[in-house]
């Protein structure tokens, strides 16, 4: 079901751009965007663009459902809408930008909303229950982004891990996933909105993972603010410092940033794995500078430490990213910017389950007897992305006005139980390792 369009032209686009420096603009770029899509087998306002089940996308049409979906047309007294045997996606293309997505679901008697993702898996909407007496309205904000950089430069995209298995994060489209046993759909609108950004630069355990069983906690932050607000996950596997810059990763983000927009920084597991002997003095300057050059733009810099691996030493988890997390809280002492301390806070959330139970946080198999010890599963990702909110919280940051209004405080001495956090898995091909370790 996962089957990305047009994956040939993206393979030759990005093997281009390694060479070249430079890619055709992907998508339908365009400076004002507003739709509103109806779906069923009936238009109710004939202004609205009626989307019926069989309506696959197509460059020409610019919208429609992804190859492999089984979708109906239901109408009954209250609505028409459209439902899936299972997950679905449905995909506009829109060009680069921030755009505010309102969905409506159907009034359905003792059912919930779907969950909703975005692009490559990111969390935007848990489900909830619905009302019984009308329709579920909500709204959330995805960024859509190209790999192009005004003056002639593109992001650097690793063939074919970008190019084919994220094709979707840089493909001019907007792609959302409607996950339940049944999903409904009977409204959506998506307007092209100027909000704030918050981007996020680091390596495998923040960026937007693929594939299932994977996950990692810049994909789950979505879910945790309002919808005034974008995040833009630039992070991606294997990734250091010097090779994020090397990719131009960096040099994108400074292209789009604007006056009082967030950058979220978080590297060290690859960088740590340096044997030069100034490695983490370099590391530390390094941070720095890419500090200096966000600040420069009235970017707001948020560095972020590791979190630490499943390293545990009876009880007790040791930290194996040698002195990487402390070269982070000295950086951002000396620029005076904000600082997440996201090593100490999962040291603390690992050890109050304990080293078998913590196990659950990372991809493991059933029986928990193997495991990633580096990468997580979505329960630990949203674990993870529930003590980024809290330090964004505790730093006192304006950024904590943008959140969602049901986020509670949390303390990661105690954590959520995972049948609490029912994050559907998204269809398509699972246990492809990321990037790093």
């Amino acid at each position: 079901m996962r089957k990305q369009p047009n994956r040939r032209r993206l393979l030759v686009v990005a093997l281009l751009s390694t060479v070249f420096a430079a890619v055709v603009p992907y998508g339908r770029a365009s400076e004002q965007f507003h739709k509103t899509f109806t779906f069923g087998a009936l238009a109710p306002d004939p202004s609205n663009i009626l989307v019926r089940p069989d309506s696959l996308f197509s460059d020409a049409a610019g919208h429609g459902f992804e190859p492999g979906a089984k979708i109906a047309s239901i109408t009954d007294k209250h609505a028409t809408y459209c439902a899936g045997e299972g997950p679905f996606y449905f995909s506009v293309a829109v060009g680069e930008g921030n755009y505010r997505v309102t969905v409506t679901f159907p009034m359905v008697p003792a059912d919930r909303t779907p969950m909703v993702k975005a692009e490559l898996r990111r969390l935007m909407l848990e489900p909830i229950t619905l009302a019984p007496a009308e329709p579920i309205v909500r709204s959330f904000i995805v960024n859509v982004r190209t790999p192009k950089i005004p003056g002639g430069q593109s992001v650097r995209l690793k063939v074919p891990r970008e190019t084919i298995d994220e094709a979707w994060a840089w493909d001019g489209k907007l792609t959302l996933e409607f996950n339940a046993p049944r999903p409904c759909l009977a409204k959506l609108e998506i307007e092209k909105v100027d909000v704030p950004t918050v981007f996020i630069l680091g390596d495998s355990t923040v960026c937007d993972q693929p594939h299932e069983p994977y996950a990692s906690w810049g994909q789950m932050l979505p879910r945790f603010f309002k919808p005034d607000i974008a995040v833009a996950n630039h992070a991606e596997s294997g990734e250091t410092l010097a090779s994020s810059s090397a990719a131009h990763r960096l040099d994108k983000v400074l292209s789009v940033l604007k006056a009082g927009d967030y950058v979220l920084i978080q590297y060290g597991h690859n960088d740590m794995k340096s044997k030069a002997p100034d490695a983490a003095q370099v590391y530390k300057a390094t941070l720095k500078k890419w500090v200096q050059q966000i600040k420069s733009r009235g970017g707001i810099a948020v560095l972020i430490t590791s979190m630490n691996r499943h390293s545990f030493s009876g009880d007790q988890v040791i930290n194996s990213l040698r002195e990487y997390p402390q070269m982070v809280r000295e950086a951002a002492s000396e620029e005076n910017v904000a600082m997440v301390d996201l090593n100490r806070m999962s040291k603390t959330l690992y050890e109050a389950l304990g080293p078998h139970d913590s196990i659950r946080l990372f991809k493991h198999n059933p029986d928990l007897s193997q495991f990633d010890g580096t990468h997580h599963s979505s329960y630990g990702a949203y674990e993870l992305a529930k003590c980024v909110v809290e330090g964004i919280r505790q730093g006192k940051l304006a950024l904590a006005e943008h959140l969602a209004d049901d986020v509670r405080p949390f303390d990661p001495s105690k954590p959520d139980a995972e049948t609490d956090v029912q994050i559907a898995p998204s269809p398509g091909v699972v246990g492809v390792k990321p990037l790093g370790d």
